[in-house]
């Protein structure tokens, strides 16, 4: 039950608190934006859409153009949990956007957090 209220949330509110993480770290939006079209396959017109149809999270990752399948090469621990070992993939794909924004958070460069 805890995925589904994760699913619900909006994008229009979960978008400026990801922008705002990176911000404070002294990154950017447009950092921001690349992370999201790397992992989802949407471009700025795509995400934009999404936002102003104030579709909710799990809507936003459901109907994305293109998951990058260099995803599964991001490791490591969001909110306690392996992102590899998530067994929902609807969720584990959140929790690679959360730890892509993490990565930015902590200063990596964009190379590395874009598994190039």
């Amino acid at each position: 039950m805890e995925n589904q209220k994760v699913y619900a949330m909006k994008l229009s509110k979960i978008y400026p608190l990801l922008v705002s993480k990176a911000e404070r770290k002294n990154r950017t939006k447009k950092e921001v934006d690349e992370i999201i079209f790397w992992l989802t396959g949407y471009d700025e017109a795509g995400l934009e859409k999404q936002l102003t149809n104030d579709v909710d999270y799990g809507t936003f990752f459901r109907e994305a153009p293109c998951i990058n399948p260099n995803c599964v090469l991001i490791k490591g621990t969001i909110c306690g949990c392996r992102v590899e070992e998530i067994k929902e993939p609807l969720m584990q794909k959140i929790r690679y956007l959360d730890k892509l924004i993490d990565e930015l958070a902590k200063g990596k460069p964009m190379e590395k957090i874009l598994r190039i």
